[in-house]
C-alpha cells in the first residue's frame, strides 16, 4: 500500500466497506477515483472525502446531504461549506435529541412494565 494512492481493494479494507458500497459512492459522485483501465486508485482527496462520508453517515446525514455539502467546498470554498455544516449539524442535533427523548420514554415504559410483571411473581 502506498502513501499517496490506494487500490480499490485497499480502500475497501481501510474503511471496512464493501466493494458494492465503494462503487455506489463513485456512481453517485461522492468519490472520483483515478482510473487506469478497469483499475481504480484513490488519492488523498478521495481518502479525505471517504472519512467525511463515513462520519456524516454515522451522524445520520443522508448521502445526498453529504454530496451537496461536499459540492459546496468545490464550488464556493471552506467558509460557505462550514456555514452549511453548522446548519446541518444544528438540524441533526435536534433530530437526535428527539430520538433520545423517545428512546428514554420507551426505556422507562419497558422498565415499568418489567417491574410490574416481576412484582406479580413475588
Amino acid at each position: 500500500m502506498t502513501d499517496t494512492r490506494l487500490s480499490f481493494k485497499e480502500m475497501c479494507a481501510r474503511f471496512d466497506v464493501t466493494p458494492r458500497t465503494l462503487r455506489y459512492y463513485e456512481y453517485i459522485e461522492l468519490l472520483a477515483p483515478e482510473k487506469d483501465g478497469r483499475a481504480r486508485f484513490y488519492g488523498p482527496r478521495e481518502v479525505g472525502r471517504m472519512k467525511l462520508i463515513l462520519r456524516g453517515r454515522r451522524f445520520g446525514f443522508s448521502l445526498e446531504e453529504i454530496r451537496q455539502w461536499l459540492l459546496i467546498y468545490e464550488r464556493e470554498g471552506t467558509k460557505p461549506q462550514m456555514r452549511e455544516w453548522i446548519k446541518l449539524a444544528d438540524r441533526q442535533l435536534g433530530v437526535l435529541a428527539e430520538e433520545r427523548r423517545q428512546m428514554d420514554a420507551t426505556i422507562a415504559d419497558l422498565q415499568k412494565l418489567r417491574d410490574d410483571v416481576a412484582g406479580t411473581l413475588e
